[in-house]
């Protein structure tokens, strides 16, 4: 951690009820585990995060989260729904806690849904956000060897590349994949931008197989295999 006052910092993890790809996504099976207890656990493990907290509108994620560890936050219907945004849910969790100590100076906000992390991500995530007076930070992970393509108006065309004058790959430009894994930023952004990114913004790169997400039946088997063969579980 920076020198300077340790900061209060508020972990917060939107998960609902609701999943139209999988169902229960948040509470399936993943190395023994149910999906939201590995990011609960990696979060409350993270030095410098004095409390987790998990929003959602569902008993049952409610109380495996608390049993993870975290303080269950129920989300009320109005933000609930196929079309509320994270941002809300992360705020309710905000106003709900804030206070009830210190007020909170720092929100890490984590996806359930990408449970290939590790506390340390954080940690060092946190160090930066320090030391470089941070605002606002995103997890990445770097692409910088893929040649990009798009469809255009006329068919495939290529976005960072010239198939007429191929370069080496470690000559392409590096680019970051945002991986939504976690983002940290200043409670005032939340509160007065309703974002989760703004003024001066930073980012933690992670190694690249940690770019994975579960969004589909077949995610669970690649992040599980993902998962050990790291020795993450």
């Amino acid at each position: 951690m920076s020198e300077g006052k340790v900061k209060r910092t508020l972990a917060v993890i939107a998960a609902r009820g609701g999943s139209k790809g999988i169902p229960n996504k948040n509470l399936i099976d993943i190395c023994g585990k149910p999906l939201l207890a590995w990011t609960v656990m990696q979060a409350a493990a993270a030095r410098g995060v004095d409390l987790v907290a998990v929003s959602s509108d569902s008993d049952a994620i409610l109380s495996v989260a608390e049993t993870a560890g975290a303080v269950g936050v129920r989300r009320p219907n109005d933000i609930s729904g196929d079309l509320a945004s994270s941002e809300s849910a992360w705020l309710h969790a905000l106003e709900a806690l804030d206070g009830k100590r210190q007020p909170y100076e720092r929100v890490v906000a984590l996806q359930a849904t990408s449970p290939i992390r590790e506390s340390s991500d954080i940690e060092k995530a946190l160090d930066t956000f320090e030391r470089e007076k941070l605002d606002s930070l995103l997890s990445v992970c770097e692409v910088e060897d893929y040649f990009n393509w798009r469809m255009g108006a006329d068919g495939p065309e290529p976005i960072n590349y010239d198939f007429h004058n191929r370069r080496m790959r470690q000559q392409i430009e590096k680019r970051y994949l945002e991986n939504g894994s976690f983002y940290v930023f200043i409670p005032s952004l939340l509160r007065e931008q309703q974002n989760r990114l703004g003024g001066r913004i930073g980012m933690h790169v992670m190694e690249r197989h940690k770019m994975f997400q579960i969004d589909r039946t077949e995610d669970v088997k690649l992040c599980a295999a993902i998962m050990r063969s790291y020795g993450y579980a």
